[in-house]
């Protein structure tokens, strides 16, 4: 599945609900399904730097995709590198880099963040594209 098309899920998935409460609500729902980061890769170096809580993210290379696996010790930020997760992993470095992730304001996650988890979630993308950049000619 493209990232276009995961995207487009996203979007269907969060109509449905009618207030922030409810959205605010599936986000933690997904932070729960994330799977567990293995020990050995919550370290201090995979920790995002510009995030109020503890987020670690992990990416490695298989074949031609890259693979992400978080964690975060808050259950929104959880939630959010989840979608994240869902949404740039098994991708190609290239499609990581070109994509604009449109999702994230067609469902208006941006603006109903406070000011501090808006920069963690910008922190959370330029780690992401910063990895597919590292790991592109590997």
């Amino acid at each position: 599945m493209t990232i276009e098309e995961k995207e487009k899920e996203l979007i269907a998935d969060f109509s449905i609900y009618e207030d922030w409460m409810e959205k605010y609500e599936y986000i933690i729902e997904l932070g729960k399904d994330l799977p567990i980061l293995k020990p050995e890769h919550k370290t201090k170096e995979n920790i995002i730097v510009g995030c109020q809580s503890q987020v670690w993210l992990f990416a490695e290379k298989k074949g031609d995709k890259v693979i992400f696996t978080a964690e975060a010790d808050a259950i929104i930020a959880k939630g959010i590198i989840a979608l994240l997760v869902d949404v740039l992993s098994n991708q190609t470095p290239e499609a990581i880099l070109n994509t604009e992730l449109n999702f994230i304001k067609e469902i208006g996650l941006q603006e109903h963040l406070s000011p501090t988890r808006s920069n963690g979630l910008v922190a959370m993308v330029k780690q992401m594209k910063l990895y597919a950049l590292a790991l592109k000619n590997s």
